[in-house]
């Protein structure tokens, strides 16, 4: 059964952020936007998820405590030095932040330039 929110717009994701990550979650939507200005935004699974024409690039999971940056691709597609995102799994990774003055802004700007040049 697909959700009532499916498709719909993200302004209102954004609008009921809880305060406690609320922060992290515009942080992220401003690197996000900035990064494929020409992507569209749809919420799916409740969260939003971009997309440059009809392929992802990136989605923002929001939680109590963290938020995630969801990223699309294969083992070995993002550079990782420091070892910041998680997952296991064959399409993609994601990267859990907890604090906003925590952000790698420029690591993560760097993986989504790569999944943007991915989407295209």
């Amino acid at each position: 059964m697909q959700r009532a929110d499916y498709a719909k717009p993200v302004a209102a994701f954004f609008a009921k952020a809880p305060a406690a990550t609320r922060p992290i979650i515009v942080a992220l939507r401003d690197l996000v936007e900035a990064a494929a200005p020409d992507a569209t935004a749809s919420l799916k699974w409740g969260m939003p998820f971009y997309e440059i024409g009809k392929t992802m690039f990136a989605a923002i999971g929001a939680h109590k405590a963290h938020v995630n940056l969801i990223l699309p691709g294969p083992p070995g597609t993002y550079a990782d030095p420091d070892g910041l995102l998680e997952g296991e799994g064959k399409t993609g990774k994601h990267y859990r932040a907890t604090a906003l003055a925590d952000l790698p802004r420029a690591q993560i700007q760097a993986w989504l330039a790569v999944a943007a040049a991915r989407a295209r």
